[in-house]
C-alpha cells in the first residue's frame, strides 16, 4: 500500500502540471471577453495555443547578454535558441514591427494579426517553460537522491543553454535577467534579479519550485519554509515572493497531511491583505505611463507595496483582475478555492477563465489543490503530452520527498 503522504505529493505535482497545461492557451488574456469569444464553451479541456493572441506583447522583449564576457569566460548565453527572433537580443535580428499599443498595459506591440501567443506553437496538453523548470528540479533531486543547490544550478544552466525538448518560446524576465548577469561572470548563486530593480520579479512564477522544495519536508514546517525561501533566492530576490511563501508553505503542508481544502483556503483568504491599488485602476496607471516599465521606481514601489487595512476576503474577485503579481494572485487563488470547495478541476478551469497570469497561478493552485485531493482524475493526467515521462518523474520525486528530512545535499 502506498504511503499516503507520497500519494498526496504525487497528486500535488499532477495538479501543478494540469493547471499549467489547462491555462496555457488563455495565458495573459487580460480581457476576459476575449476568452469567452475564443473559447465559447469555456476552458473545458486541453487546447493548443491559438494565434493570434489579442492581448500579447511578448514580441520585442529584451535579452541582452554580454557576449564578449561570456565567450571569454566560456559561459553559454543563448537561452532563446530557435525563439530568439521574437526578442530584441545582443546576438540576433528582430524582424517584427511594433506599431501598436496593447490595450490593458499600454505597451508597444505588433498589430493584432501578428501578436504571437506567449506559448506560440504549443499543442494541447503541452507544458510551458515554467512547468519544464519544475521538472528540472524534480529530476535534479531524484538523480542526486536529494536536493543540492549547486546541483540544481548546474542542471538549470545546462537545461536553459542547450536546445531543449520543451518548445515554449516564452522566457520570463527573471530568466533573461539571470542569464544576463551570468554572462557577465556573476557567480550562479548571485545571478537572481531584485524586485527593487525589476518589479516583475514579484511574480507568481517565483512560488512554483520553492513549493516543490518545501514538500521534501512534509512534516516539518520549520525546515520546509527555510528550504523554500533559500531556493527562491536563487532566481527571485523578491520581498513579495518571500511573503507569499510564508503563507503558502504552511498551507501546503497542512493539505499534504490531510487538512480540509475549503477551510485552509478560507483561512488564507481571511488572512491575506488587500493591495491598495488593483484591477482597472492599476491598468489605467500603466496606460497613462505607456507601460509599467515607464513608471518611476519609487512610484512602482508605492503601487505594489501599499495595502489596505481590510482583509482580501472583503473584496470582490474582480478587484484582483490583474493577478500577475503576488499581492493580487494569492487572494484570487484563495477566493477561487473557496468558491469551488477545493475541487481540483472546477477550480483550475475557473482559474484559466479568470484571465491574467493564469498559467503560473494554475501551477501553484494546482499544487495546493492536488495536495488536498485524495485522487486526480486519470483522464486529466493522460491528456498531458509527456504523461509517461511525467508519471515516472513524479513518482520518483514523491517517493524521496515522503521520507522527509529534506534529503539536503551539501554538494
Amino acid at each position: 500500500m502506498q504511503d499516503p503522504i507520497a500519494q498526496r505529493i504525487e497528486n500535488a505535482l499532477w495538479g501543478a502540471f494540469i493547471g499549467d497545461a489547462l491555462a496555457m492557451p488563455v495565458h495573459w488574456y487580460y480581457a476576459t471577453e476575449h476568452i469567452r469569444e475564443h473559447f465559447p464553451d469555456g476552458v473545458d479541456r486541453y487546447y493548443p495555443a491559438p494565434h493570434p493572441h489579442p492581448d500579447a506583447f511578448m514580441l520585442g522583449m529584451k535579452y541582452q547578454p554580454d557576449i564578449k564576457k561570456a565567450e571569454a569566460s566560456g559561459r553559454a548565453y543563448d537561452i532563446l535558441h530557435q525563439h530568439a527572433r521574437f526578442y530584441r537580443t545582443s546576438y540576433s535580428d528582430f524582424g517584427f514591427n511594433l506599431d501598436d499599443r496593447e490595450g490593458e498595459h499600454g505597451n508597444a506591440t505588433a498589430s493584432v494579426d501578428e501578436r504571437m501567443h506567449y506559448h506560440h506553437g504549443l499543442k494541447a496538453g503541452e507544458s510551458t517553460l515554467g512547468a519544464g523548470l519544475l521538472r528540472v528540479l524534480m529530476r535534479s533531486v531524484s538523480k542526486r537522491d536529494g536536493y543540492s543547490q549547486d546541483g540544481f544550478l548546474d542542471d538549470f544552466v545546462e537545461y536553459m543553454t542547450h536546445p531543449r525538448d520543451n518548445p515554449d518560446p516564452y522566457t520570463e524576465i527573471y530568466l533573461r535577467r539571470w542569464f544576463e548577469h551570468y554572462s557577465q561572470g556573476v557567480a550562479p548563486e548571485n545571478c537572481a534579479e531584485h524586485q527593487r530593480r525589476v518589479w516583475s520579479i514579484d511574480s507568481v512564477g517565483g512560488l512554483i519550485r520553492p513549493l516543490a522544495v518545501a514538500m521534501l519536508n512534509p512534516d516539518n514546517r520549520y525546515l520546509a519554509t527555510g528550504m523554500a525561501l533559500s531556493h527562491q533566492q536563487l532566481t527571485h530576490r523578491s520581498e513579495m515572493v518571500s511573503s507569499g511563501l510564508s503563507f503558502l508553505v504552511p498551507a501546503l503542508l497542512r493539505l499534504l497531511n490531510g487538512g480540509a481544502p475549503r477551510s485552509i483556503f478560507q483561512y488564507l483568504l481571511a488572512q491575506l491583505p488587500a493591495p491598495a491599488i488593483s484591477g482597472q485602476k492599476l491598468f489605467q496607471i500603466y496606460r497613462d505611463n505607456d507601460g509599467p516599465d515607464n513608471i518611476p521606481a519609487d512610484e512602482t514601489w508605492r503601487l505594489h507595496m501599499t495595502f489596505q487595512g481590510e482583509p482580501a476576503a472583503l473584496k470582490s474577485p474582480d478587484y484582483f483582475a490583474t493577478a500577475c503579481y503576488i499581492e493580487q494572485a494569492l487572494p484570487l487563488m484563495a477566493a477561487l478555492g473557496c468558491e469551488h470547495d477545493g475541487d481540483l478541476i472546477k477550480t483550475l478551469r475557473a482559474n484559466a477563465e479568470a484571465g491574467g497570469d493564469s498559467v503560473h497561478r494554475g501551477l501553484v493552485l494546482g499544487m495546493l489543490l492536488g495536495a488536498g485531493s485524495s485522487d486526480v482524475p486519470e483522464t486529466w493526467k493522460t491528456g498531458l503530452k509527456d504523461y509517461h515521462e511525467l508519471a515516472q518523474e513524479i513518482q520518483q520525486f514523491a517517493g524521496l520527498a515522503a521520507q522527509g528530512n529534506g534529503h539536503l545535499r551539501r554538494y
